[in-house]
């Protein structure tokens, strides 16, 4: 039992909206529920949630500051 476990990172929530021709992507953290959500064109969803994620991950950050 003397291993070192790592922490847990927290899950993800992706939520994708279709409003006319953009996409609307919220990425949402399990643990906090912070929410990050960017919006573009409705087909480039890979990149909208790469960015939607970085998002969070950077609202995370100051919030913490």
């Amino acid at each position: 039992m003397g291993a070192d476990v790592p922490p847990q990172e927290p899950d993800v929530y992706i939520e994708c909206i279709l409003r006319g021709g953009l996409l609307k992507v919220t990425a949402i953290d399990s643990r906090t529920g912070t929410e990050a959500c960017v919006f573009g064109p409705a087909n480039a969803r890979e990149a909208l949630t790469r960015n939607a994620v970085a998002k969070l991950v950077y609202v995370m950050k100051k919030n913490s500051e």
